[in-house]
């Protein structure tokens, strides 16, 4: 099945055409939003963490604590349905929770193959590097998922992506 990622604006374009079962929004914690129409509460997770890598006074980094949750309710998923996973912007947060989600679904799938299908289907894609090296420890992937998102390089620093599919492999 599919996840698809994407900012905050078409949200819920996204949702209203493509009719997914399950939701993670990923917006600071001043900005998070209620339960999209034709989402069911319990299948909408709101994480409430800036986009950052470091700690700064006064946001919120995501944690360990953060990142099993989104795992968690990740395996919620039957993929009947598509997922969203959704930022600001769908450049960073929501691309490294896809990446982190298509990892732990495909584990037999090298994380640089899961990057480079990122990257094909989303030159602005720059996944949150604090996201993708706690759940690369989460996962026991002795650092390949961090190598992996760094070798898909920069995104040319784009302001705002465009939704896209990210398709998932079974297991």
């Amino acid at each position: 099945m599919v996840l698809i990622v994407c900012g905050l604006a078409p949200l819920t374009r996204v949702i209203e055409a493509r009719r997914p079962s399950h939701v993670i929004t990923l917006l600071d914690p001043a900005t998070l939003i209620e339960t999209p129409a034709g989402i069911a509460p319990d299948r909408h997770l709101k994480v409430g963490v800036n986009d950052i890598c470091e700690p700064i006074e006064g946001m919120v980094p995501p944690d360990e604590t953060t990142i099993a949750q989104v795992l968690e309710f990740g395996r919620t998923w039957d993929e009947r349905a598509p997922m969203v996973v959704h930022c600001w912007a769908g450049i960073s947060r929501s691309t490294a929770t896809a990446f982190a989600l298509a990892c732990e679904r495909s584990p037999e799938v090298s994380e640089l193959e899961i990057a480079r299908v990122m990257r094909r289907a989303a030159p602005h894609a720059y996944p949150n590097r604090r996201i993708v090296a706690l759940a690369d420890d989460l996962l026991g992937r002795r650092g390949r998922m961090v190598d992996a998102v760094d070798a898909m390089g920069d995104n040319g620093w784009v302001s705002s992506g465009t939704p896209f599919d990210f398709p998932v492999r079974h297991r």
